[in-house]
Protein backbone atom coordinates (compact mmCIF):
# COMPACT_ATOMS: atom_id res chain seq x y z
CA UNK A 1 0.00 0.00 0.00
CA UNK A 2 1.15 2.97 -1.30
CA UNK A 3 1.12 6.76 1.36
CA UNK A 4 -0.42 9.54 0.24
CA UNK A 5 2.11 12.54 -0.51
CA UNK A 6 1.24 14.35 2.94
CA UNK A 7 1.72 11.19 5.06
CA UNK A 8 5.12 10.57 3.81
CA UNK A 9 6.07 13.88 4.33
CA UNK A 10 4.44 13.86 7.65
CA UNK A 11 6.63 10.84 8.23
CA UNK A 12 9.74 12.22 7.15
CA UNK A 13 9.22 15.48 9.20
CA UNK A 14 8.75 13.34 12.64
CA UNK A 15 11.57 11.14 11.37
CA UNK A 16 13.94 14.00 11.48
CA UNK A 17 12.75 15.71 14.37
CA UNK A 18 13.07 12.48 16.76
CA UNK A 19 16.36 12.42 15.36
CA UNK A 20 17.52 15.79 16.19
CA UNK A 21 15.54 15.34 19.53
CA UNK A 22 17.25 12.21 20.91
CA UNK A 23 20.92 12.73 18.73
CA UNK A 24 23.90 13.21 20.64
CA UNK A 25 25.13 16.44 21.49
CA UNK A 26 28.11 17.20 18.98
CA UNK A 27 30.39 20.56 19.90
CA UNK A 28 31.22 22.17 16.75
CA UNK A 29 33.12 25.15 18.10
CA UNK A 30 34.59 25.57 21.29
CA UNK A 31 36.05 29.45 22.73
CA UNK A 32 37.22 28.25 25.68
CA UNK A 33 34.81 30.16 27.43
CA UNK A 34 32.58 26.71 27.60
CA UNK A 35 30.72 25.89 30.57
CA UNK A 36 29.03 22.65 32.11
CA UNK A 37 25.79 21.88 30.43
CA UNK A 38 24.77 19.28 33.14
CA UNK A 39 22.80 22.64 35.32
CA UNK A 40 20.73 23.71 32.56
CA UNK A 41 19.73 19.95 31.64
CA UNK A 42 18.43 19.41 35.37
CA UNK A 43 15.79 21.80 34.39
CA UNK A 44 14.45 18.85 31.63
CA UNK A 45 14.75 16.18 33.96
CA UNK A 46 17.80 15.07 31.62
CA UNK A 47 19.48 13.68 34.64
CA UNK A 48 18.86 11.50 37.47
CA UNK A 49 17.05 13.30 40.71
CA UNK A 50 19.39 14.60 43.32
CA UNK A 51 19.44 12.35 46.39
CA UNK A 52 16.05 13.16 48.77
CA UNK A 53 16.69 15.37 51.64
CA UNK A 54 16.19 13.89 54.83
CA UNK A 55 13.50 15.04 57.27
CA UNK A 56 14.84 15.99 60.72
CA UNK A 57 13.13 14.25 63.38
CA UNK A 58 10.34 16.46 64.96
CA UNK A 59 10.73 18.99 61.94
CA UNK A 60 7.96 18.19 58.86
CA UNK A 61 7.59 21.89 57.68
CA UNK A 62 11.68 22.23 57.21
CA UNK A 63 12.23 25.68 55.64
CA UNK A 64 8.64 26.53 56.33
CA UNK A 65 8.74 25.83 60.11
CA UNK A 66 8.63 29.37 62.02
CA UNK A 67 10.94 28.16 64.63
CA UNK A 68 13.48 27.73 62.24
CA UNK A 69 13.73 31.50 61.49
CA UNK A 70 13.75 32.89 64.86
CA UNK A 71 15.35 35.02 66.80
CA UNK A 72 14.71 37.29 64.13
CA UNK A 73 16.89 40.01 65.71
CA UNK A 74 18.00 43.75 64.24
CA UNK A 75 20.44 45.15 66.99
CA UNK A 76 20.59 48.35 65.04
CA UNK A 77 16.73 48.95 65.23
CA UNK A 78 15.26 49.57 69.05
CA UNK A 79 11.96 50.56 69.92
CA UNK A 80 11.88 54.53 70.16
CA UNK A 81 11.00 57.51 68.49
CA UNK A 82 11.60 58.18 64.65
CA UNK A 83 11.78 62.23 63.37
CA UNK A 84 9.90 62.95 59.81
CA UNK A 85 12.52 63.53 57.03
CA UNK A 86 12.55 63.34 53.24
CA UNK A 87 13.80 59.95 52.00
CA UNK A 88 17.16 60.71 50.30
CA UNK A 89 17.90 57.49 47.86
CA UNK A 90 21.21 57.37 46.15
CA UNK A 91 22.30 58.37 41.98
CA UNK A 92 17.87 59.51 41.92
CA UNK A 93 16.75 55.62 42.59
CA UNK A 94 13.24 55.72 43.40
CA UNK A 95 10.99 53.78 45.60
CA UNK A 96 8.56 51.81 44.02
CA UNK A 97 6.40 50.81 47.09
CA UNK A 98 6.08 51.80 50.30
CA UNK A 99 7.73 49.31 53.45
CA UNK A 100 7.57 49.62 57.29
CA UNK A 101 9.71 47.83 59.44
CA UNK A 102 8.27 46.64 63.03
CA UNK A 103 9.32 44.53 65.94
CA UNK A 104 7.29 42.47 68.55
CA UNK A 105 7.42 45.14 70.98
CA UNK A 106 4.28 46.87 72.78
CA UNK A 107 5.38 49.98 70.65
CA UNK A 108 5.10 48.36 67.06
CA UNK A 109 2.42 46.50 67.93
CA UNK A 110 0.50 49.72 69.08
CA UNK A 111 1.76 51.43 66.10
CA UNK A 112 0.66 48.56 63.56
CA UNK A 113 -2.58 48.35 65.22
CA UNK A 114 -3.24 52.36 64.50
CA UNK A 115 -1.94 52.80 60.97
CA UNK A 116 -2.88 49.07 60.06
CA UNK A 117 -5.70 50.69 57.62
CA UNK A 118 -3.32 53.21 56.02
CA UNK A 119 -1.03 51.07 55.52
CA UNK A 120 -3.16 48.22 53.17
CA UNK A 121 -4.58 51.61 51.25
CA UNK A 122 -0.71 52.46 50.28
CA UNK A 123 -0.22 48.44 49.57
CA UNK A 124 2.51 48.73 52.55
CA UNK A 125 4.71 45.41 52.87
CA UNK A 126 6.31 44.67 56.20
CA UNK A 127 9.16 43.37 57.55
CA UNK A 128 9.33 41.96 61.34
CA UNK A 129 12.47 42.95 62.15
CA UNK A 130 12.84 41.61 65.74
CA UNK A 131 11.03 38.64 67.47
CA UNK A 132 12.22 36.26 69.76
CA UNK A 133 9.26 33.70 69.55
CA UNK A 134 6.41 31.93 67.33
CA UNK A 135 3.79 33.76 69.50
CA UNK A 136 5.24 36.98 68.35
CA UNK A 137 5.11 36.27 64.81
CA UNK A 138 1.73 35.13 65.35
CA UNK A 139 0.66 38.53 67.53
CA UNK A 140 2.13 40.46 64.63
CA UNK A 141 0.39 38.45 62.04
CA UNK A 142 -3.21 38.83 63.74
CA UNK A 143 -2.67 42.95 64.07
CA UNK A 144 -1.73 43.07 60.30
CA UNK A 145 -4.48 40.85 59.43
CA UNK A 146 -3.68 40.32 56.04
CA UNK A 147 -0.49 42.76 55.71
CA UNK A 148 2.21 40.83 54.11
CA UNK A 149 5.02 41.09 56.74
CA UNK A 150 7.81 39.43 56.47
CA UNK A 151 10.36 38.31 59.27
CA UNK A 152 13.92 39.12 58.78
CA UNK A 153 17.06 41.29 59.66
CA UNK A 154 16.74 44.63 58.38
CA UNK A 155 20.33 45.81 59.54
CA UNK A 156 21.70 47.06 56.08
CA UNK A 157 18.06 48.65 55.43
CA UNK A 158 18.67 50.67 59.00
CA UNK A 159 22.13 51.30 58.45
CA UNK A 160 21.92 52.79 54.57
CA UNK A 161 18.82 54.68 55.66
CA UNK A 162 20.22 56.23 58.81
CA UNK A 163 17.03 54.39 60.88
CA UNK A 164 17.94 53.35 64.86
CA UNK A 165 14.14 53.12 65.77
CA UNK A 166 11.38 51.36 65.08
CA UNK A 167 8.23 50.93 64.13
CA UNK A 168 9.21 53.27 60.79
CA UNK A 169 7.45 53.75 57.48
CA UNK A 170 9.41 54.27 54.88
CA UNK A 171 7.34 55.95 51.59
CA UNK A 172 7.98 58.13 48.65
CA UNK A 173 6.63 61.02 51.17
CA UNK A 174 9.58 60.18 53.29
CA UNK A 175 10.93 58.55 56.44
CA UNK A 176 7.71 58.63 59.10
CA UNK A 177 6.28 57.24 62.03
Amino acid sequence: MRLPRSARFLLATLGLCSGVAFGQVALIFDSGATEPLAPYLEAFGELPPAAPIEPQPGNRLGAADLTQLLPIRTPALTPGTVSSRPLNLPNGAVLSRAFFLVGADPKSRQWLKTHRERLAQIHAVGMLVNAQSVADIEAIAAIARGLPILPACATDIAQALGLEHLPVLISRRGIEQ
